[in-house]
């Protein structure tokens, strides 16, 4: 049963989102919305919420639909709320006086622990701040559900609650999402949309299986339209064979016959569509200046401690190599940014237990981003710290995803993707031979993932590297570090603690 219908729609801003978008939203549908950074994810779902007015086409829904919708920030008017009364606040007033027991049952397939949701939004973590969100959605009964990024701030374990949460929704409940996790689209997902500018595409699959399809059905335009142009060109040449005949000739019969020739070539010209071109929302490239230090780092059995002073864990003794890519593995709360913040201040020659060799050159990014100033511009961040020249930067902030029009205007104003890439292209601009990325995927799209795992691989860059995305750290590591009680162990493969975090 069809409970929206989306007719030619399309959102103008300054340029198109996407235009002539069509598609129909049944039950039982869970579909995965793809796109790059800044290409309408966001606006199209607020378009279904009703909370944005599309610029052409309509939306149908069916008689009394109610539309619970997650979006990716929590709003300004909640963080004085704790958790629990911003779920209530969800209810009518008069179902909250009489059903205050509906939070307690959200909260409570939410796995949120009471003492969490007696705490205000603002003292907690981006993760449990989403899951307000959620419940705040779901408490309303909702018979479509809206969620942007719903994996963003979760740990593993989060993660896995969400994806076993959405497998016991009522199978009547459709749910249309937004995600950048491919792990977590192959698990959640039965339909896949890929939004594009135009000739946006839907496969009855989930992401991996749809991304595949796309694939060859994109490479079946190419090839047709290269048909389509080969067969102009031979119209065309047979066209000025029979022109010159004619000519010689005299022959009426033989310029008409000229005549049809051309105008079908240009019929098939005119009708002939180019393969879908994605244009990215930026490059996202690195390099490996290298060295020929034979360690880049070296751990001697360092202590991981608390701000208080309590040992979380010992490292033993270990090195980090050139061309090791380090996956750094353990459950939320054991020490590992802990640690990364041991070995950033050794990298730049403040005291630590840590030792690096001389020559390392490092390149640091903390999954706030905190290298980057919110009150600096774009071209500020770059021109203050490299001598590359006014137009130089702009060339290359523009390569990066930062377009002209956003490059004198605060870092604090740019999106969260831009934002990633606009630190990732100061990483690069140090000439690094030793990359520290704490959570580096926060933010990126689905293609800054794979681009940043290609740079990694392909320049065999050398790093040590936290994240919760299944995907990149499968791609991108080559050796594993586990937190494993009070020490730190070397382990062979992810996949048993990964497994051991979403069966949790």
């Amino acid at each position: 049963m069809t409970v929206m219908n989306i007719n030619a729609l399309g959102v103008i801003l300054g340029d198109p989102l996407f235009t002539d978008l069509n598609l129909t939203i049944s039950k039982g549908n869970r579909i995965g919305l793809v796109a790059a950074n800044g290409r309408g994810k966001t606006t199209l779902l607020e378009c279904l919420a009703g909370l944005a007015e599309p610029t052409h086409g309509e939306i149908t829904s069916a008689r009394g639909l109610r539309v619970g919708y997650v979006a990716q920030y929590v709003p300004e008017a909640a963080y004085a709320l704790t958790l629990y009364d911003w779920v209530l606040k969800a209810l009518p007033s008069e179902q909250a006086d009489y059903e205050s027991w509906r939070v307690d049952v959200v909260l409570g397939d939410l796995s949120v622990p009471y003492e969490v949701q007696q705490k205000p939004l603002s003292e907690l973590s981006g993760g449990w701040q989403r899951t307000a969100l959620l419940a705040a959605a779901w408490v309303t009964e909702p018979d479509l559900l809206l969620l942007d990024e719903p994996t963003n701030h979760l740990d593993l374990g989060r993660i896995a609650l969400l994806q076993e949460w959405l497998a016991g929704l009522p199978k009547d409940v459709p749910v249309v999402m937004t995600s950048h996790d491919r792990a977590f689209l192959d698990a959640v997902t039965n339909r896949t949309l890929f939004l594009r500018t135009e000739h946006s595409r839907d496969f009855p699959l989930p992401f991996s299986k749809a991304r595949a399809a796309l694939d060859e059905a994109d490479a079946a335009d190419q090839r047709r339209f290269a048909n389509d142009l080969n067969k102009a060109q031979q119209l065309r040449k047979q066209a000025a064979k029979l022109k010159n005949i004619g000519i010689n000739s005299g022959s009426d019969l033989l310029v008409n016959k000229t005549k049809q020739l051309s105008e079908r070539a240009a019929q098939i010209e005119a009708a002939a569509k180019p393969a879908h071109r994605e244009q990215g929302a930026g490059d996202i490239k690195l390099v490996n200046s290298g060295t020929h230090a034979k360690a880049l780092v070296t751990l001697e059995d360092v202590e991981v401690e608390t701000p208080d002073g309590r040992v979380l864990y010992k490292t033993g003794q270990k090195w980090i190599l050139p061309g090791d890519r380090i996956v750094l593995l353990g459950t939320n709360g054991t020490g590992k940014t802990r640690l990364v913040k041991l070995i950033a201040k050794a990298l730049v020659g403040e005291e630590s237990p840590v030792k690096c060799a001389p020559s390392v050159v490092p390149a640091y990014s903390d999954q706030h981003l905190s290298q980057l100033r919110d009150e600096d511009t774009p071209m500020e961040a770059v021109t203050s710290e490299f001598d590359v020249g006014d137009q130089r930067a702009r060339g290359i902030l523009a390569g990066a995803g930062v377009k002209i029009q956003m490059q004198d205007t605060r870092i604090g104003a740019l999106s969260g993707g831009q934002k990633a890439r606009l630190a990732m292209l100061i990483l690069r601009l140090r000439n690094p031979n030793f990359y520290l990325l704490d959570e580096p995927t926060n933010h990126l799209d689905i293609e800054g993932q794979e681009m940043l795992e290609d740079e990694l691989i392909s320049h065999n860059a050398s790093c040590l590297l936290v994240s919760h995305d299944r995907s990149f750290l499968r791609n991108v590591g080559n050796r594993f570090w586990l937190i494993q009680g009070k020490k730190l162990v070397e382990v062979d493969s992810p996949e048993p603690f990964l497994e051991g975090e979403m069966a949790t």
